[in-house]
């Protein structure tokens, strides 16, 4: 079996928005000797031949969206089709496991948004094979601006008719390689702006206040990938009543 890695290494960039910076502190071997001695009690001179302690790290900020990570229904809206949105501890397991599909959107450019007709087109002409249960990863190739200050402001974006179109086809965890599902956030409060219309903000997201489903972002190496013919583990960290969760994302491929 090959196992491919579809996830964004979680450290401090200096180039991500203020607001997603990780920070992370690493601390040596040696710092642990005085949590040895005085809290467990074990003396200097009883500690094993070239034992000095055991390194220890602490993450001190980051955020849930911070890396590559999974959406709950909660993030969307606090309610999901008139019922209390799933946070994340509340997602079922068996979401986040399953054959993958990778849709092919490299040929969308920056602020132009996948509709459901390309998604329809792609699925065709690759002959994808999406049922209940599937986990489709949109592929855009904007991973290559990952840790760049470009990142956040490039990239097409998943519509809300082509995030519904994978739903009503079974799907409930999707997932793309750029910064985010939508259209980069400043580009769509831009056109909020100036069209003066509401629903042209987060409009991919908002589908899950009527419709469930997850997505995940900031995923990468889909390139690595066939069309189908692999399975897809996507197991986020079990955070009580977060809108979201770090997942170490990986594709399988028998």
């Amino acid at each position: 079996m090959q196992i491919i890695d579809l996830s964004k290494t979680i450290e401090y960039n200096p180039n991500d928005p203020w607001f997603m910076r990780i920070k992370i502190k690493h601390k040596p071997h040696g710092k642990a000797h005085w949590l040895i001695r005085l809290f467990i009690g074990l003396p200097k001179k009883l500690f094993p031949d070239k034992f000095t302690g055991w390194a220890d790290d602490t993450i001190k900020s980051m955020g849930v969206h911070s890396s590559t990570h999974i959406d709950a229904p909660w993030h969307y809206s606090p309610t999901c089709n008139g019922e209390r949105a799933k946070t994340i501890d509340e997602v079922p397991l068996d979401w986040c496991y399953g054959p993958g599909v990778v849709i092919n959107m490299t040929h969308k450019a920056d602020y132009d948004p996948i509709t459901a007709e390309d998604v329809r087109k792609q699925v065709e002409k690759d002959n994808l094979k999406i049922n209940q249960g599937t986990i489709a990863l949109i592929r855009t190739d904007r991973d290559q601006y990952m840790g760049t200050k470009e990142f956040p402001e490039r990239g097409t974006g998943m519509s809300a008719e082509a995030t519904e179109w994978l739903i009503n086809k079974g799907v409930k965890v999707m997932g793309i390689d750029q910064w985010g599902w939508d259209l980069p956030l400043k580009y769509m409060a831009k056109k909020a702006k100036e069209e003066n219309n509401a629903k042209l903000f987060w409009e991919g997201h908002l589908v899950g206040q009527h419709k469930e489903y997850c997505h995940m972002e900031q995923l990468t190496n889909l390139k690595a990938l066939p069309p189908q013919g692999f399975k897809v583990a996507v197991f986020p960290l079990k955070i009580k009543g977060a809108s979201a969760a770090p997942a170490r994302v990986v594709a399988m491929i028998d």
